[in-house]
């Protein structure tokens, strides 16, 4: 069978049967693309191997938690130690302390910090923790910055979640009253929200670097107009980097742009592929915290000592390697050349942002998007196409043209150059496709 040909009639009537809507995360689905994401069987390196055999330089990463590879050997063994001795033990254990004092050495603006599971635990429970400071009930977000599913975050937020605040989306009116969703790098936006509820509002939350609504950058100045805006009005400021904290250097976006957060939202690569969060900040902050303050968050499965162990197991390979982010970087300006050379040739002006190991482009005839609205605008049909001709050429991209393309410590030349080949000919085989329909072909 060649690349492409979906194996999805193989599992997907059953998935559908006992899981609701045949997925465990709406994306999978694949309906910006038309057709369900591969149902993957085995992943090594920078590979995936599907359950018709099928294997694909992988670009997805998981929506970003594996920046090592898949199935990294010494995260695997510490894993496996770590679960001979016991899973979960429901008691504070030494390499959770171990786990914290390493996250606050890296991360200055991180004084102390409380894990979780997920990042969407991490998000949500930042936002309480500031209520509980500073008393007050409103908290500002932006639109196109996903934060997690909890009710107050789902809606007008990217990573394709596409819901409103709206009762059928399972949003009240009530929650919806709570959030202002502001556009992201819109100071004057910011400013005025600030001038005329600042009073009520507890937290600004953010992405730095927005890495679901495609790859979107800050503006040069937002970040630090936003610290300005949110001090001189008595709003913490919550950094969610769950994606960037462990992709965009030793100590994340905030160290990359020299902008100091109240909160921090980590996730995805800290557990090198299981799960576990955090989120922390200044000590008087996190002291509001039970059982010391009145705000409660905890978990069965938080700071549980198999995913303490792999986070350990990543750390130790992060800090064990001076050239990681750097190679990393270049291995990712390849891609994004590779890419911006494909389109171009193809005669498109489309453009490709690269960030760290992030890269992205859209279906956008405009430079770089600048928000959500923006994003919006990209052809989602032509995205579509372009995902099936790289599938069918044994590349994995995400199913979404609001998602990234992730790289990993595994990426090789081969797998740029792959990826850059199959460029080439999908986006020459798009250029092909309005000529034709209109008899020039």
């Amino acid at each position: 069978m060649k690349h492409g040909a979906s194996p999805m009639n193989v599992d997907l009537a059953a998935a559908r049967r006992y899981i609701a809507g045949g997925v465990d995360s709406p994306v999978r689905a694949g309906r910006p693309v038309g057709q369900p994401s591969p149902f993957i069987v085995s992943a090594r390196g920078s590979h995936v191997t599907d359950v018709a055999g099928r294997t694909y330089v992988d670009f997805l990463c998981a929506y970003g938690p594996i920046i090592l590879g898949h199935g990294n050997a010494i995260i695997a063994q510490a894993v496996a130690a770590a679960a001979r001795d016991g899973a979960v033990v429901g008691t504070t254990h030494p390499e959770e302390v171990r786990l914290a004092e390493r996250i606050c050495r890296r991360f200055g603006s991180m004084e102390r910090v409380r894990f979780v599971s997920t990042g969407t635990e991490a998000c949500m429970s930042a936002i309480r923790l500031a209520r509980g400071f500073t008393r007050k009930e409103k908290f500002i977000r932006f639109s196109g910055c996903y934060h997690g599913h909890s009710d107050e975050m789902i809606f007008a937020a990217g990573a394709s979640s596409l819901s409103t605040a709206a009762i059928e989306c399972g949003v009240t009116a009530a929650t919806a009253a709570d959030v202002f969703v502001l556009p992201y790098n819109d100071v004057a936006a910011l400013e005025s929200a600030l001038r005329r509820h600042g009073s009520a509002v507890a937290a600004a939350i953010v992405e730095p670097v927005c890495a679901n609504m495609g790859l979107c950058l800050p503006l040069p100045g937002y970040l630090e107009a936003v610290r300005a805006l949110t001090r001189a009005h008595g709003a913490l400021l919550i950094f969610d980097e769950v994606i960037t904290g462990f992709r965009l250097g030793a100590d994340g976006a905030q160290g990359e742009f020299a902008v100091r957060p109240d909160l921090t939202c980590l996730g995805k690569a800290l557990g090198g592929g299981l799960p576990i969060a955090a989120f922390g900040g200044r000590a008087d902050i996190m002291d509001a915290l039970a059982p010391q303050g009145q705000v409660f968050a905890g978990g069965t499965f938080s700071g549980n000592p198999v995913c303490v162990a792999a986070a350990h197991a990543f750390l130790d390979q992060l800090e064990a390697d001076a050239g990681f982010f750097a190679r990393l970087d270049r291995q990712a300006k390849r891609l994004a050349s590779g890419l911006a050379e494909a389109i171009e040739k193809a005669g498109f002006a489309l453009p490709v942002v690269q960030c760290a190991s992030m890269v992205d482009f859209m279906f956008r005839t405009r430079p770089p998007h600048r928000n959500y609205s923006e994003a919006s605008q990209a052809e989602a049909s032509a995205y579509a196409r372009y995902y099936r001709g790289m599938l069918e050429r044994g590349i994995l991209l995400p199913p979404s043209q609001m998602e990234l393309m992730f790289l990993t410590a595994e990426h090789d030349d081969a797998d740029i150059d792959a990826a850059s080949r199959a460029a080439r000919d999908v986006m020459a085989a798009l250029a092909a496709e309005p000529r034709k329909r209109a008899g020039h072909g």
